[in-house]
């Protein structure tokens, strides 16, 4: 599997400029330049607030995905980052985000563990409604306990830094220091048409050579010399 890197927004700033304040400003360009936003943005869990996430979604309905810190508590249903629960205990699975109430629904899996001997089996309604203002990063507009949040934070989330590293290591970028802005901002717009440029040839020409070439066995070819065949008996060998 391949990943295929294409800038939407390119901003330069100085190393003190705080990396958070540049998402909003990334969506409205978006909007602004080619009337449309990204469904979903998966960022880093350190330069976002809840009050950034609540702003993107208002105002472009763009949920923003980070993974739990360290110094988060926990509101319910969740018992951990990736498991919701109900009061007793029993896990609940993600239904569904009513938009029109504005909650989330969660309800317990097909063959419950503890619904049987739970004291309070008679009176649960096995479904359980949660806003998203609750809590921004667990009960966002996708809540982490939901099957999308998960892959995307372990299969997806994983992809970012060693691909900007790639394309930092082929562009040369990693070898050069720049301790000027307007220099800098020369060579990001150059390294931003190579990337462009490079995506539109795979995107029209795609290579036909299978992905995974180089890992598909081969069988060597062995040029073994042989005598040929003596075809006339008068003169045996």
């Amino acid at each position: 599997m391949g990943v295929l890197l294409v800038p939407l927004a390119t901003w330069i700033a100085p190393a003190n400029v705080f990396e958070g304040g540049l998402l909003l400003p990334s969506l409205h360009y978006c909007q602004h330049q080619w009337d449309w936003c990204p469904s979903l943005v998966v960022a880093d869990m350190g330069y976002l607030d809840a009050k950034t996430k609540a702003q993107c979604w208002e105002r472009w309905r763009v949920a923003v995905l980070t993974k739990l810190r360290s110094n988060m508590r926990l509101v319910p249903p969740y018992v951990a980052w990736n498991q919701a629960a109900c009061p007793q205990g029993e896990p609940l699975t993600w239904l569904g985000y009513d938009g029109r109430a504005d909650e989330h629904w969660f309800g317990v899996g097909a063959e419950p563990e503890l619904c049987a001997r739970c004291w309070e089996a008679a009176r649960c309604p096995r479904q359980f409604a949660h806003r998203p203002t609750e809590h921004q990063t667990l009960l966002g507009r996708w809540p982490l306990a939901s099957g999308l949040s998960q892959y995307v934070l372990r299969h997806v989330r994983s992809w970012i830094e060693p691909a900007q590293s790639f394309e930092k290591n082929q562009l040369g970028l990693s070898d050069i220091f720049f301790n000027s802005l307007r220099f800098t901002w020369v060579m990001s717009l150059l390294a931003d048409a190579v990337v462009l440029l490079r995506a539109r040839a795979l995107l029209s020409q795609p290579p036909c050579r299978p992905p995974l070439a180089e890992l598909l066995p081969t069988q060597l070819a062995f040029e073994l010399e042989t005598e040929a065949p003596n075809t006339n008996p008068s003169n045996p060998q």
